[in-house]
């Protein structure tokens, strides 16, 4: 897909440099530095020890593990 986007001549300066350093596109450049971008900030979903809770209330780790031991006594 196509994307049309402005960059200030100091970036393009740049990416000139490193077309020529690492012999590839422009446009190559640019697909793994937006690949590098949404790698570092996409959410994990599932990871070992790890639980999904709204980012403006952490969990607290102690009242989940209360709640789960709760269970057994059931």
């Amino acid at each position: 897909m196509r994307t049309i986007i402005d960059l200030p001549d100091s970036q393009l300066a740049a990416l000139r440099v490193l077309e020529l350093r690492k012999k590839v596109s422009r446009a190559e450049l640019i697909r793994l530095a937006v690949a590098q971008y949404v790698g570092l900030h996409a959410e994990t979903e599932n990871a070992f020890g790890a639980w999904k809770t709204p980012k403006r209330r952490p969990a607290d780790g102690l009242a989940v593990e209360k709640k789960l031991r709760a269970e057994w006594d059931r």
